[in-house]
This record gives structure tokens, C-alpha cells and sequence, in this order.
């Protein structure tokens, strides 16, 4: 099978804390020949994965290198501080960063926040990532603070969160290579941005057929005859004036 014989296919990275089940369903609905694939990648990997050619378009977290991919932001999340049930942020409806000031606040390695000043104290180490975090957290080796779609990603019982009202917060987008903005791509675009499947861009679409016109031709339509007379009762009646009727009076010559 050459290139050109292979079917078409699409394949979407998203990284943690995206759910992109209500666009899949949306493609699969339009576009049920085409398969998509999935592809979980972690966010500091999603633009070499992008890059690389393992996904035609991704769900990321901004930012992105913008002369290597384009970006369309979706939503900005809210971000929450991850603690134990019993902590004293829990009995709060939400909190500064300056209120973590007493608390270890843990840093993983693949942290999505830009933080200028961590807030709270520094672990001794940091975990690897925001799954080894959380179960610090729920050791009570101290707190984390999260985009809240990763909170809930990583939700336990016994573990809480509450929104820091001045803490870095996360973008996601929607980003692709630039230099390689498919039809597919387009087609998921116009997904993304909710345009109806007849206004998608990128897309061929058949001609609608021309309505027949309902307008009047210049000087209206010719009239019928009526009924039971001929053209030649018609062209008496014409030559008769007004009315045509019998026994009228002629004219007095002059």
C-alpha cells in the first residue's frame, strides 16, 4: 500500500486534565469514515509530540512557541490549592497565596504553573510529577497547588481543594503546526469553535441548487380569456368599448 492509498486518519494529543470526549463526539458524528485517535501525552511533551508528527493537533497548555505552531486559547482554569481534609484551608471557602505562607507547599517537575515566587515553604525535594504530589499531600508531607482540572483528575476521598484567588493560572489551547494546517485540521477547528457542519472552512462544499424565482415577469402575466369565450368574442368585446354590450347606442356623426 503506497502513501497515497492509505486511509485518512486523525490523531489528537491532549494532555492531563483536558477532556476532550464532547469534540470527539462531535468528529465521529460528521465525520464517522474518518477515525480519530487519541494520543495522552504529558504537557511539557505535547509540542515535540506536535513537532514531531505524532499528532496532527493537541490540546496544550499555553505557552507555545508561536513561530513553530498556531494556537487558538480555549478556557482559562481556575486554580486550587490540594489539601488534607482536616487542614484549616478546608474550613474556608478560598484562599491567598499569602495564607500558604506556613505551609510546605510541594513543586512537582512537570508543575504547569509560572510561578515568579513559589508560595509557602520549599519541600527538601521535588516529586516527579503532580500524581507523586498528591499522594505527599495525602501523607501530610504538605500541600499542592494546581490547575483545578488536575485536582480533580487526581481526586481521593480523603483529600480537598480551594480555589487561591492570586495564584499563575493555566490557558489551554488548541495548537497544530503551522506549517501543516490539513483540511483535517481545519475540519477540527470548525468543531472547536462550534461552526455548524455546513460553514466548517476548508471544506468543499456542492452548490445549492437555485430556487425557482416566484417573481412576476415584466408587465404581470398574460390574462386567460374567460371562460366559454373565444378570441373573437374577445376582440369584439374590445372593439364595442366600455362593456361590450348589445343595444348601446352609436354615435351621432358629426
Amino acid at each position: 500500500m503506497t502513501g497515497s492509498d492509505v486511509p485518512p486518519s486523525f490523531r489528537l494529543a491532549y494532555v492531563p486534565g483536558v477532556t476532550p470526549a464532547k469534540w470527539v463526539r462531535i468528529w465521529q458524528e460528521r465525520l464517522p469514515g474518518i477515525p480519530l485517535t487519541l494520543v495522552a501525552v504529558a504537557a511539557a511533551e505535547a509540542a515535540g509530540v506536535l513537532r514531531d508528527g505524532g499528532a496532527d493537533a493537541g490540546f496544550v497548555r499555553l505557552p507555545v512557541d508561536r513561530t513553530a505552531f498556531s494556537a487558538i486559547p480555549l478556557y482559562t482554569e481556575t486554580t486550587v490549592v490540594v489539601v488534607p481534609k482536616d487542614h484549616l484551608v478546608a474550613a474556608v471557602d478560598e484562599v491567598s497565596a499569602e495564607d500558604l505562607a506556613d505551609d510546605i507547599v510541594l513543586h512537582p517537575l512537570d508543575d504547569t504553573l509560572d510561578w515568579e515566587i513559589l508560595p509557602g515553604r520549599p519541600a527538601n525535594e521535588r516529586p516527579a510529577t503532580t500524581a507523586d504530589a498528591i499522594e505527599l499531600v495525602a501523607a501530610g508531607v504538605g500541600v499542592l497547588v494546581v490547575p483545578q482540572s488536575l485536582a480533580r483528575l487526581h481526586h481521593r476521598r480523603d483529600l480537598t481543594y480551594r480555589p487561591v484567588t492570586d495564584a499563575p493560572q493555566s490557558r489551554v489551547a488548541l495548537s497544530w503546526p503551522e506549517d501543516a494546517t490539513t483540511d483535517l485540521v481545519e475540519d477540527f477547528i470548525g468543531i472547536v469553535r462550534g461552526r455548524t457542519v455546513n460553514s466548517t472552512r476548508g471544506r468543499a462544499t456542492a452548490p445549492a441548487e437555485p430556487k425557482p424565482s416566484k417573481r412576476t415577469p415584466a408587465g404581470g402575466a398574460p390574462r386567460r380569456p374567460a371562460a366559454g369565450k373565444t378570441g373573437k368574442t374577445a376582440g369584439k368585446t374590445a372593439r364595442g368599448g366600455a362593456g361590450g354590450a348589445k343595444g348601446g347606442k352609436p354615435r351621432r356623426r358629426s
